[in-house]
Order: structure tokens, then C-alpha cells, then sequence
């Protein structure tokens, strides 16, 4: 049976067909130009949809990126800050060994105190350290707010406690500053546990005792009390020499913990309630020591204290004397100070090695996004060179056709 074609029917169908071959190969030099297999949603809705959510993810790692960036420039910051805190304080503990000279007249300490004046105001500018953006390193959340103010006594602090804190991974927020409370005003007194004390008054007493900072011996027998040793000297009569003798009071609740005078020597270990310290030197009838917990101390209350201390020393064994215990208490508490600095800055040394840890991880994470995006979405060139090959020669071929077959008309043989 044979079945007519008209004409019409035979321009459509060539028309349709080279149309379709047209898009076909407009969609593969699109895909060839992007390097895109998937256009749009509708080329493959699963790979759509699955392409999305990694592409939300990486750029969400992106912003981790970016986070660990700004995080290493505050904590760089800091760092610097608190390193150069602590290469003052090491200057200011040599500044107490050159006053502990015996050779030293209240001049030389003088010039001395012109030097800790210095470094306490080098402290300062430490303290108030602003970053680049003029916020303040040491303020806590109160960026805009100076953190430290200058006082007769040393200095106030206007900051807060609170941790500046960036997300530098998908689990993982670091602290990228801190509080100028936890770094200035952080440090305990005395040994950490207890401080020991002279007595200012032993100074007019004609007394030349110097106490010790002291040691646990016991923790389990701690009382957290205060404590207040007091001397007493009979002078020496024909035949008996001097006896001088201590007694131990606890001032807590008043009560003595020694009933009866212990003989005193000079250097001999006093132990009692789980402490120890010593007392050496020649002292007087009524000399009075203390023991009390320690308690957090202000470097700047410190130092203004050991300012103060070397300025009104004067010379003398006696004055001698209490300057030794004043050092002795101003070199511990500088210790304690500098030891907290380190620890705080140990803490932000560990957080820059650990950006570096998360920017090794969020490298390795973006490449595994990276992969999984060119698996879902991206085309293979040589298979769609060669696809833009076969529908390139489908279309010449096509259009010849056409032509030819368009051609035919029964007025060609009349």
C-alpha cells in the first residue's frame, strides 16, 4: 500500500527535526563553554538538589575560612601585647634585685623609681592596646571602652569578663581575645595559697626580722584563716642573756594556736595548720608578722606598691629591714603576675596552632566539596566533544537532506 506525503508534511518534519538537532547542539556548546552538564534543575533534579546543599556547604566552610582569617589577626594581636607585657615585667623583676643591693643608698632607689614609673606606664599602654579597627584588645565585650584608668593605687578596670569568640569550624569557636581582668588583675599573692607579711610598725620598733614567702606542708590541714605572729623579747640581765620567744594567734577566730611562747631562732621553721615559713634577723618586743590567704592582685597595685615601698625606704639596718620584706612580697607577687601572663598567653599560642589545624581540615573539606560539585554537576570534555562532533555532522547531514528532499517536484520532470 503506498501512502502519499505532501508537501507541507514534508517541510514541517524537516523543519521539526532540524530544530530539535539545533537545540540538542546549542545545549552541548553550552555545556562545553560552563563546563556545566547540569543547565538547569530540570536536566537532573536530583543532582540539582544535591549540588545545592554542597554548594551551601562550601560556602558556608568559605566563611570558616574567612572567620580563621580575621581570628588569627585579633589573637596576633594579643599575643604581641602579652608578650611584650611580659618582657616588662622581667624588666621590673630586675628592677627589685637592683633595689635589694645592699649597696644601694635612697638615692640610687630614687633613680630606680624614676625607671618603675616608666615601666608602669608601658604597662598601661600594654593594657590598653587597641587593635586596627581602634577596638580595645583587653576590654571583653565593651570593645569601645578603655579598659584600664589610672589610680593613686594603681589602676581600675572598666572592661568586662567576657571572651571575644569567631566560629572557626563547623564544631569549633575560639576565644580571639582576653579579658584584661583574667590578665592584669588574674595573679594571686604570696606562694599562691598564703601571704606572708612583716608588720610596718616593726620598722619603728628597732626590729630587723624577715619573713619568708612560705609553703604548704600539709593541703588536708589548710584553715584558709589569717594569722598573726607576734614577738616578745626580754632583755638580757647580768647572767641571762635575752630571751625572745613568739607566740601564734589564730585571727580568725581569735584563738591561739600555740598556748604557750615558742622560743624564737633566727631561720628556724615556724609550722603550723599545714603552712611553714621562716623568720630571720634580730627582731623586737612586739614585733608582729602576718599569714593570709591569698587573694587576686592587680599588677598595677603591685608595682605602685613597690613604687611606693622604694620611695619612702630610707636607709638604715632597720629600714633595710622592712624594704627586704617589701621586695621580698613584691617579687612574688610579680612572679605570680608573670607566670598568669604566660598562661594566658600559652592559651592563645595554643588557639593560633589550632587555626592551623582548622585551615589544613577546611582545605582538605573544600577539595572534598570541590570533587563531590564536579560529580554532580560538571560535564566530561572529551565525551561532550565528542557528542558536539556526532550532533554537529547529524545536523550537516540533516540539512542537506532537507535541501535535496525539499527540492523534489514533479514540474523538475515535465
Amino acid at each position: 500500500m503506498n501512502m502519499r506525503v505532501s508537501s507541507r508534511t514534508i517541510f514541517e518534519t524537516g523543519m521539526n527535526q532540524l530544530s530539535s538537532l539545533q537545540s540538542q547542539l546549542s545545549r552541548t556548546q553550552q555545556q562545553l563553554s560552563t563546563g556545566r552538564r547540569v543547565l538547569t534543575a530540570a536536566d537532573d533534579p536530583v543532582a540539582s538538589a544535591r549540588a545545592l546543599e554542597v554548594t551551601q556547604s562550601k560556602e558556608m566552610n568559605d566563611q570558616f575560612k574567612i572567620n580563621r582569617q580575621n581570628a588569627r589577626a585579633s589573637m596576633s594581636h594579643v599575643d604581641l601585647a602579652l608578650g611584650t607585657t611580659g618582657d616588662l615585667i622581667k624588666d621590673i623583676k630586675t628592677l627589685i634585685v637592683n633595689a635589694g643591693n645592699p649597696a644601694q643608698t635612697q638615692k640610687d632607689r630614687d633613680a630606680l623609681v624614676i625607671e618603675l614609673e616608666g615601666r608602669f606606664n608601658d604597662l598601661m599602654a600594654q593594657a590598653n592596646t587597641a587593635d586596627g579597627n581602634g577596638n580595645f584588645l583587653f576590654s571583653g565585650y565593651r570593645l569601645n571602652t578603655q579598659p584600664f584608668t589610672q589610680t593613686p593605687g594603681g589602676a581600675v578596670y572598666s572592661g568586662d569578663q567576657g571572651l571575644r569568640e569567631l566560629q572557626a569550624g563547623s564544631g569549633r569557636q575560639l576565644a580571639i581575645s582576653a579579658s584584661g581582668a583574667e590578665v592584669f588583675e588574674g595573679a594571686l599573692t604570696g606562694n599562691g595559697t598564703f601571704e606572708t607579711k612583716a608588720d610596718p610598725a616593726n620598722k619603728g620598733r628597732g626590729g630587723s626580722g624577715v619573713i619568708s614567702p612560705g609553703s604548704v606542708t600539709d593541703i588536708t590541714k589548710l584553715t584558709g584563716h589569717q594569722y598573726t605572729l607576734t614577738f616578745s623579747v626580754v632583755p638580757a640581765t647580768p647572767g641571762v642573756p635575752a630571751q625572745t620567744s613568739y607566740t601564734v594567734l589564730d585571727a580568725t577566730t581569735g584563738v591561739p594556736v600555740t598556748p604557750a611562747p615558742v622560743p624564737y631562732k633566727s631561720g628556724e621553721a615556724i609550722s603550723f595548720d599545714g603552712i611553714q615559713f621562716d623568720v630571720k634577723g634580730d627582731v623586737a618586743d612586739q614585733d608582729v608578722f602576718t599569714v593570709e590567704p591569698s587573694k587576686q592582685q592587680s599588677l598595677f597595685t603591685t608595682v605602685r606598691d613597690l613604687i611606693t615601698a622604694m620611695k619612702t625606704a630610707g636607709d638604715g639596718p632597720y629600714a633595710r629591714a622592712d624594704l627586704t620584706n617589701k621586695l621580698n612580697n613584691a617579687n612574688q607577687n610579680i612572679d605570680n603576675a608573670l607566670d598568669n601572663v604566660l598562661s594566658v598567653r600559652a592559651k592563645m599560642g595554643a588557639g593560633l596552632k589550632e587555626l592551623d589545624y582548622l585551615d589544613d581540615a577546611g582545605d582538605g573539606v573544600d577539595i572534598q566539596y570541590q570533587t563531590t560539585l564536579s560529580q554532580l554537576i560538571e560535564i566530561d570534555p572529551v565525551v561532550a566533544i565528542s557528542m558536539f562532533t556526532q550532533q554537529q555532522m547529524t545536523l550537516e547531514a540533516a540539512q542537506k537532506s532537507y535541501k535535496n528532499i525539499s527540492g523534489l517536484s514533479l514540474f523538475n520532470y515535465i
